[in-house]
């Protein structure tokens, strides 16, 4: 059984043979399920294995499901980053979990923030972004995930945004 297949959930039979098949196919065979997978011809550098790498990768996607789309967003927008700066650093966004409690002294006095799945908790109120939240604190304009030390001062990021 898969390593990270979700424990319970159902396998396709037939894919799993065929899964199985692949390390004893030809090279020809795997050539010929490559271009009825992708509708392409194989590249010339692939040779046995990152074919059956590449053809396993296609069937379970097409049976299981691939990226969820939130990966496939961030994969294409650190692709458009990278080709718009490529000497530049690039920093995925941080996730925070929901729950998590942010803390940041400003001024002598300590401020919590809890992250919530849909936004920030702070002072009894929700907000929707971190920068609310710092320029309510400050009094001035402030990129809330710098402020809360979540993103260095010279970063590069996917997004170009401040994250919140």
């Amino acid at each position: 059984m898969r390593q990270d297949w979700p424990a319970g959930a159902p396998l396709n039979p037939e894919v799993e043979a065929e899964l199985e098949r692949l390390p004893a196919a030809p090279i020809v065979g795997l050539r010929k399920r490559y271009r009825e997978l992708f509708k392409a011809e194989p590249p010339k550098a692939f040779g046995p294995d990152l074919l059956r790498r590449s053809i396993a990768h296609r069937i379970q996607e097409k049976t299981y499901g691939g990226l969820p789309m939130a990966t496939r967003r961030l994969l294409d927008q650190l692709v458009k980053a990278a080709a718009a700066k490529p000497e530049a650093r690039l920093e995925l966004p941080r996730r925070i979990k929901s729950g998590s409690e942010l803390v940041r002294t400003w001024n002598r006095r300590t401020y919590r923030i809890r992250v919530l799945e849909d936004g920030f908790a702070y002072d009894g109120k929700t907000f929707a972004s971190l920068s609310e939240i710092a320029t309510l604190i400050t009094g001035t304009k402030w990129n809330g995930p710098r402020f809360f030390g979540l993103r260095s001062t010279k970063s590069t990021t996917a997004d170009g945004g401040d994250g919140g």
